[in-house]
C-alpha cells in the first residue's frame, strides 16, 4: 500500500455488531431486525473486480454525497437512509473505522436487478449501439455519435452480479420475469424520474450525469425503497459540462479515470487486479472530491 494510503479504510472489523456481508465497496453489519449499519470503505472496484489499492477518503465522500441525494430526492421515492447516528451502535475504539463513512439504514430485501438509466450514449451502451443500433433491446435512431445526448432517457437494466462476476444488460421483459410486472414498471419509472431531476440539478452546477445506477429493495409490506447509494461517482458517469462535446467521451469526475488507466495497460479484467500507481490514486481521489464539492456547495 502506498504511504499516502496508510489512513485509508480497506476493510472494517467491527466486533460489537454482527457482520453480515462484504460487498465490492460496502461492509454491512446488523444492528437489529429492522436496521443495518452500512460502512463505505475506500475500496474501489472496476470491471467488477476489487482493486488492491484503496482511494483514501473515498468512502466518506460517497457517504456524504449519497445522504445529500437521499434527502434531496426523498419526495420522488422513500429511501433506506435513517437519520440516526452510526456512532451510537459501535464502541469508542471502533469509531475510527466508521467516522464519516457509515449510514444507519432500514433492513430491506434487495430486488435482484440493477436499475441503470442513460441520458447519453457512452460506455457499454455505446459499444452495444455500434453493433446493433439498440441498447437492451431498445431501438435508437441511426447515426448517433459517442457521448451524444439521447432523444429521451432510457432504462437499461442489468443483472446484479456477485463479486468477480460481470453484470449483464438484460431486456425489460427479463426484469418483469425476475421481479414481476408491477415492480418492474415502478422501478423503471422511478429510476427515470430520479435521473432526470438529478441531471437537471447537476447541469446547473457544471456536471452532466451521462448515466447512473440505482438499486431498490422492499419491506415486509412490499413497499419499494431506494437503497444502496445514490448518484455518486461510483454509481454514475459524471462529465464536466465545460469539456463536453459530441464524438468522444469527456474526462470524468468518477472511476472512469481508473477504468481508462486499466484499459491502457491491457489488463484482462480478471482477478487479481493490478496495483494502482500513487498518482492515479491521488487523481481519482481529487476527482471524487471535486464532484462532491460542485454538487453540494
Amino acid at each position: 500500500m502506498n504511504t499516502s494510503q496508510s489512513n485509508a479504510i480497506f476493510e472494517t472489523k467491527i466486533s460489537s455488531l454482527e457482520f453480515l456481508y462484504r460487498g465490492k465497496v460496502r461492509d454491512i453489519y446488523k444492528i437489529d431486525t429492522d436496521r443495518l449499519l452500512v460502512v463505505q470503505t475506500d475500496r474501489l472496484s472496476a470491471f467488477d473486480v476489487v482493486l488492491p489499492d484503496p482511494i483514501p477518503g473515498k468512502g466518506c465522500l460517497l457517504t456524504e454525497l449519497s445522504v445529500f441525494w437521499f434527502k434531496k430526492l426523498s419526495h420522488v421515492i422513500s429511501n433506506h437512509w435513517l437519520d440516526q447516528s452510526p456512532r451510537d451502535f459501535v464502541t469508542d475504539k471502533e469509531l475510527g473505522q466508521i467516522k464519516g463513512r457509515a449510514m444507519v439504514v432500514r433492513r430491506l430485501t434487495p430486488l435482484p436487478v440493477e436499475a441503470i438509466v442513460r441520458g447519453y450514449l457512452a460506455g457499454s451502451g455505446w459499444k452495444e449501439y455500434q453493433q446493433t443500433a439498440k441498447i437492451c433491446g431498445i431501438s435508437l435512431p441511426p447515426n448517433l455519435r459517442e457521448a451524444q445526448k439521447l432523444p429521451q432517457t432510457i432504462f437499461t437494466p442489468s443483472t446484479k452480479a456477485e463479486i468477480g462476476d460481470h453484470d449483464e444488460n438484460i431486456p425489460f421483459a427479463v426484469v418483469e420475469e425476475k421481479i414481476g410486472k408491477e415492480y418492474a414498471s415502478v422501478i423503471r419509472d422511478v429510476s427515470c424520474n430520479l435521473y432526470e431531476e438529478a441531471s437537471a440539478y447537476a447541469l446547473e452546477r457544471g456536471i452532466i450525469i451521462a448515466d447512473t445506477k440505482f438499486e431498490f429493495g422492499t419491506d415486509s409490506n412490499g413497499k419499494i425503497y431506494l437503497i444502496d447509494e445514490a448518484l455518486t461517482s461510483d454509481s454514475s458517469r459524471f462529465w464536466p459540462q465545460n469539456q463536453y462535446f459530441v464524438g468522444s467521451s469527456p474526462p470524468s469526475f468518477d472511476k472512469q479515470f481508473v477504468r481508462d488507466w486499466l484499459e491502457s495497460i491491457s489488463w484482462d479484467k480478471k482477478p487479481p487486479a493490478p496495483g494502482v500507481p500513487e498518482d492515479i490514486v491521488q487523481k481519482t481521489s481529487d476527482k471524487y472530491r471535486e464532484a462532491l464539492t460542485l454538487l453540494t456547495r
